[in-house]
C-alpha cells in the first residue's frame, strides 16, 4: 500500500482552490489559458519538483511531473468552467500529485502526474490532451477560437516560453484518473466509490443561421425572416425526430445562443448557437447528427436563410481498460466492501483520449447532489479520502 497523507492532500487541494477563487463558498475561476490557469500551472510545476519530478510543459501547455523511467501517468485538468467548481478535474490532478509523491517518500513505484490543458473546452473538446493523443493537429488547434473569437494560439501566448516539446506516451504504461462523478447516482445511493466501465461519446458543433435584420413594429409576421424563430423551430423539430432513435441515456444541448443584434426592437437576422449530443453507442451519435443536419437544412429552405455549420468536434465512446478496471473494483472492494459500483461516465474527460494511447481507467467519487459546473459542486471531504486512498490501492496493485 502507498501511504498517502490525507492532511497534505486536502491542504493542497485547497492552496490550488485558492488560485482563481470566485464567487461564494468554493466557487473558483480558472478558465484556460488566464492568469489564475497560468499561476495554478506554475503552482503545480513547483510542487512536481518538490515532489522529486522533472515539470515538463508541452506545446499545449499541460503540465506534467515526470518520473525518471517508465512510469504509470495520473492526473486530469486544473482549468475550470468560466463559474466552476473547486473538485472538477482539480481533484485528480491533486490526487496523482499525493500517491506520486507518497510513492517517491516510501521507496515506491515510479509514478508520473498531469494536469491537462483546457480540458473543459473553452477551444474545443479536451483540447490540450486531444493534441497529445493526435485527436486533433496542433497548427489546427491554435485556429480555434473561443466564443469571444479569441485564437487559442492567441491565448496561449499567455504562457510565454513555457511551451516545450510533445512527451513521449511510450514512456508510460497507463492512465488513471479519480475525479467527481458530476452527476446524482453515487450521492443518492450513499455509495461511495464509481469505478468507470466507459466514456460517452460527444459530438459538439456550431450551427450559423443568417436571415434579415428588419424593424420589429412594422415588419409584418408573414414577412419576416426571423432567426430566432428559426431556431425555435429547429428545436422542437429535433426533439420530436429524435424520439426513435435515441435512448433514455442519451443527452443533447443546445448551450450558447448568440442572436444578433440581440435588441427589444429588431427583428433578428442571424443567429450562431451551439448544439451538442452525447451517448455511448458510435451509429446512434453518427444518426443524430443526420437528423441534426438535415433538419437545419429543412428549417433553412423553409425561411429562406443562409445556412453554415461549423467544425465537428467531439470524441468518440470508449471502453475502460479492463485489467485496471479490475484493480480499481478490488481496491473498492478491499476499502468500501459494497459501497462501490461500476458505471458509466456521462460526462467527457481526458481518459477518452488517453484510452488512444495507452490502457485507461477512471474512478469516481460523490457529487454534493449531483451539481457539478458551478460554483456549488462540493464533495464531503471524507469521501475525497477514501477515493484517494482506494486509488492509492489500486495503484499500488497495477504498478507495484
Amino acid at each position: 500500500m502507498i501511504p498517502v497523507q490525507p492532511d497534505r492532500f486536502l491542504a493542497d487541494l485547497h492552496a490550488l482552490r485558492a488560485i482563481g477563487a470566485a464567487g461564494s463558498g468554493k466557487g473558483v475561476v480558472r478558465t484556460a489559458y488566464s492568469a489564475a490557469d497560468v499561476q495554478a500551472r506554475d503552482w503545480l510545476a513547483g510542487k512536481y519538483a518538490e515532489a522529486g519530478l522533472s515539470p515538463v510543459f508541452d506545446p499545449m501547455g499541460s503540465v506534467f511531473g515526470l518520473a525518471e523511467r517508465p512510469s504509470l501517468l495520473m492526473g486530469s485538468h486544473s482549468d475550470t468552467q468560466p463559474e466552476g467548481g473547486w473538485l472538477d478535474g482539480a481533484l485528480g490532478v491533486i490526487a496523482a500529485l499525493e500517491i506520486a509523491r507518497a510513492a517517491r517518500e516510501s521507496g515506491g513505484p515510479a509514478l508520473s502526474a498531469v494536469s491537462f490543458q483546457d480540458e473543459e473546452g473553452r477551444f474545443g473538446v479536451t483540447t490540450g490532451s486531444a493534441c497529445w493523443a493526435g485527436v486533433i493537429d496542433l497548427a489546427a488547434a491554435l485556429e480555434l477560437t473561443d466564443r469571444h473569437g479569441e485564437t487559442l494560439g492567441q491565448a496561449r501566448a499567455a504562457m510565454g516560453s513555457r511551451p516545450g516539446t510533445w512527451v513521449d506516451p511510450a514512456r508510460f504504461t497507463g492512465y488513471l484518473e479519480m475525479h467527481i462523478e458530476q452527476g446524482p447516482v453515487l450521492d443518492r445511493a450513499g455509495e461511495a466509490i464509481g469505478v468507470v466501465e466507459a466514456i460517452v461519446g460527444i459530438r459538439d458543433m456550431v450551427i450559423r443561421l443568417t436571415g434579415e435584420q428588419n424593424h420589429a413594429g412594422t415588419t409584418p409576421m408573414h414577412l419576416r425572416r426571423d432567426a430566432f424563430q428559426a431556431l425555435a423551430r429547429f428545436n422542437a423539430r429535433i426533439e420530436e425526430r429524435f424520439g426513435n432513435v435515441v435512448t433514455p441515456a442519451t443527452v443533447w444541448t443546445i448551450g450558447h445562443v448568440s442572436l444578433h443584434p440581440n435588441a427589444h426592437s429588431v427583428v433578428p437576422g442571424r443567429v450562431s448557437f451551439s448544439m451538442q449530443w452525447r451517448d455511448g453507442d458510435e451509429d446512434r451519435l453518427d444518426r443524430m447528427e443526420r437528423i441534426i443536419r438535415d433538419t437545419a437544412t429543412e428549417i433553412a429552405s423553409e425561411a429562406g436563410m443562409a445556412l453554415e455549420f461549423g467544425p465537428m468536434l467531439g470524441v468518440a465512446p470508449v471502453a475502460m481498460d479492463e485489467g485496471l478496471r479490475r484493480a480499481l473494483e478490488e481496491a473498492a472492494t478491499e476499502e468500501v466492501p459494497g459501497r462501490w459500483r461500476t458505471m458509466p461516465s456521462g460526462a467527457l474527460h481526458d481518459a477518452s483520449n488517453m484510452a488512444r494511447l495507452m490502457p485507461s481507467a477512471m474512478l469516481f467519487v460523490p457529487s454534493i447532489g449531483g451539481v457539478s459546473h458551478t460554483f456549488d459542486e462540493d464533495t464531503d471531504e471524507a469521501d475525497l479520502v477514501t477515493g484517494l486512498r482506494v486509488m492509492a490501492n489500486a495503484v499500488a496493485r497495477i504498478a507495484g
